[in-house]
């Protein structure tokens, strides 16, 4: 019997770049909800556990980035900032003014917990 001919692979999927984060969070409807309200992030992929209790796994686009998203899942050991009590995790978003940025995300309910300032690269720095 002649060989099936492999079917050739992208290494990196159309659309993503060579990291995505991967986010577990606590009730992350709720967070992916707070996302798409006011900083024009996309949902663009849902899925429920079979008992449609949880997300599975989500993704979001933030500008030209992809987010991949999950519920916590103690009983695999997937614990979100809010069970952890906090987070190593820091994220860089570039956007065009940062100042009304800040305003819409206090404005949507997030609190400010480090103001932005200016980084010697002459870009606006903030971190949260």
């Amino acid at each position: 019997m002649p060989k099936k001919k492999a079917t050739k692979v992208k290494p990196i999927p159309k659309g993503m770049r060579t990291v995505t984060p991967h986010l577990i969070c606590k009730e992350v409807a709720n967070a992916i909800e707070f996302y798409k309200k006011d900083f024009s992030v996309v949902e663009m992929f849902r899925m429920l556990t079979p008992d449609g209790e949880r997300l599975l796994h989500a993704e979001i686009r933030v500008g030209d980035s992809v987010v991949m998203l999950v519920d916590e899942s103690p009983e695999w050991g997937a614990l979100g900032p809010t069970s952890l009590k906090g987070t190593p995790i820091a994220f860089y978003l570039y956007v065009k003014n940062v100042d009304a940025f800040v305003a819409r995300a206090v404005k949507a309910g997030a609190k400010v917990v480090m103001c932005p300032w200016q980084i010697c690269s002459g870009a606006t720095d903030m971190a949260s």
